[in-house]
């Protein structure tokens, strides 16, 4: 803190002594209220802490202090700009609710098709970094866990170089685990880390409850939130290549069918032959449905690279928008364009892309593009099954890459969606790194992002602030005309006219004289070579 002091910002940049009293004033109650929630935690019993080892009593103490990371405090979820929201209202119809019994009380409850909640503990690893890397990233599992309509009851964390090759928590750990999971009630165990097969079946069989990993969990969103055909289907692939190594048998369903028996012994007349395991069936329908999905995928490309040529063949900037999920990318779209797209404070919640137009303050066109949100570690699957989604991204003239202020750790938040721009080839896209929920954000935090990101825009899509920087930011980037000539037009030509008034020129005077039409514009260097027969030289 002396060290900040004595080295004071840059003036005009948003620096401390650029602050107010009452915003210097908020900063010191929520360092305040940071330090007593901290004391609190720490006089709060540890339960599991043994030794070095051990720090799940921690870990279920920042999941019980507060909401799940990811998952925003504010109270107002739409802003203006976001519309009626109906595509929202049709999703909340089908909530999941806590507390329903199976047991119906009166028939009139079937109306609603609740559903009773998942309830569910998480378990992951300490490994490295800090204990709040640690706890940042089960926070982060708890949202995604209530974002899929579980409700999270507690959570553990173990200290551990690496993974156990039978259990992936250690065998003290998973007995600890199974004693929450009984207490508790639980009927799932979600696992912050992509777990092998044998792993998953080695911790089913200590804690006695269906066992899931990170991976599963998020695909399973993706399958509940997926509305178009191309979307459901990229689903439905991922999670194909997720399940075909997972496959398992019990009993018979691993016997062989035959396998060529005779006598006493075998199926009889009609079940001798070469034999197939039951479960080999089940990975070859799955590779030939998998097989089906990539033909429906590529079938389904044509009509996107298509009206990705018709913008370019018209010369129509493309901008998109991409960060990482619940950063406020469909909200902001909304506020730019009134494209009234679905807005909630939940993760993952538009996976379809939408793309709308929008024009500069001096009115150029230009195209926004909303992308699907990444996550931290997001599943290989899912990148390769929605690359032709993410083609958007890499094909942009540029990127708004939305990042959430108010979030404990936005640098993370930005590393991990750089990873995912890397995997799609769109590292080499202009980007403008927007710093969006200005309103909710600590402004220490917002100054230091501002200080590390060079071309930076702060807003909030939820208040409005900065839009109208942003607007100019995106006018300044995009592609502009930048051959400057001077035309006479003769009208015969009308159609070299009516070019002149799209996105390929901007036309700085017009003049109509006796030959024609004397226009001074700038134009693209693809259109110049055109206008070559109209071009005056005074």
């Amino acid at each position: 803190m002396t060290e900040n002091n004595n080295t004071p910002a840059p003036a005009g940049n948003g620096g401390p002594q650029d602050l107010s009293p009452a915003d210097i004033q908020a900063v010191i109650d929520r360092i305040l209220a940071k330090e007593e929630a901290a004391a609190k935690k720490a006089k709060r019993p540890s339960p599991g802490q043994d030794g070095g080892e051990d720090d799940g009593g921690a870990a279920r103490g920042a999941l019980s202090d507060g909401r799940a990371l990811a998952i925003s405090d504010l109270d107002a979820e739409h802003g203006d700009y976001d519309g009626d929201q109906q595509d929202l209202a049709e999703r909340r119809a089908l909530r999941r609710v806590a507390g329903l019994s199976t047991e119906l009380e009166d028939v009139t409850e079937v109306e609603y098709r609740q559903l009773r909640l998942e309830r569910v503990v998480l378990a992951g690893l300490w490994s490295e970094g800090t204990l709040q890397d640690a706890e940042n990233s089960l926070r982060e599992l708890a949202a995604l866990a209530e974002t899929a309509g579980s409700e999270v009851l507690d959570g553990v964390v173990q200290r551990r170089q690496k993974p156990d090759a039978g259990t992936f928590l250690g065998s003290g750990k998973a007995l600890e685990l199974r004693d929450i999971v009984a207490a508790t009630g639980a009927d799932t165990v979600i696992v912050d880390s992509e777990l092998a097969p044998s792993q998953r079946r080695g911790l089913e069989d200590i804690v006695k409850v269906k066992v899931i990993d990170r991976t599963a969990l998020i695909l399973d969103i993706f399958a509940q939130h997926a509305k178009s055909r191309e979307g459901k289907a990229q689903v439905e692939l991922a999670q194909l290549e997720y399940l075909l190594p997972r496959l398992r048998g019990w009993g018979e369903s691993m016997s062989r069918q035959a396998g060529g028996r005779v006598g006493a012994a075998g199926g009889g007349i009609g079940s001798r032959g070469p034999g197939e395991t039951k479960i080999e069936l089940d990975r070859r329908r799955i590779r030939t449905r998998m097989a089906k999905l990539r033909r429906e995928i590529a079938g389904m490309r044509p009509a996107r690279e298509t009206k990705r040529a018709n913008r370019k063949r018209n010369e129509v900037p493309s901008v998109a928008i991409a960060g990482y999920t619940n950063a406020g990318k469909s909200s902001l779209l909304n506020r730019l364009t009134d494209a009234g797209v679905l807005v909630q404070n939940a993760l993952f919640a538009t996976l379809d892309p939408t793309v709308r137009r929008a024009e500069t303050p001096d009115g150029l066109p230009y195209t926004l593009a909303d992308t699907v949100g990444f996550v931290r570690s997001l599943p290989t699957q899912l990148v390769e099954a929605f690359r032709s989604t993410l083609e958007e991204v890499a094909d942009a003239d540029l990127i708004l890459h939305v990042v959430d202020v108010s979030h404990p750790a936005p640098e993370g938040q930005i590393a991990a969606v750089r990873e995912v721009l890397a995997d799609v080839d769109a590292r080499k896209v202009p980007e403008i790194i927007v710093l969006n929920k200005a309103d909710a954000a600590d402004p220490f935090v917002l100054e230091r992002l501002r200080q590390r990101e060079a071309r930076n825009v702060v807003v909030s899509a939820r208040t409005g602030q900065g839009i109208v920087e942003l607007k100019d930011a995106i006018s300044d980037a995009i592609p502009r005309p930048d051959v400057a000539l001077t035309l006479l037009v003769p009208y015969s030509r009308g159609d070299i006219l009516n070019r002149l008034h799209t996105s390929s020129a901007e036309i700085h005077s017009l003049e109509h004289v006796e030959a024609g039409t004397r226009v001074e514009a700038v134009v693209r260097e693809e259109f110049a070579a055109e206008l070559a027969p109209f071009v005056v030289h005074d």
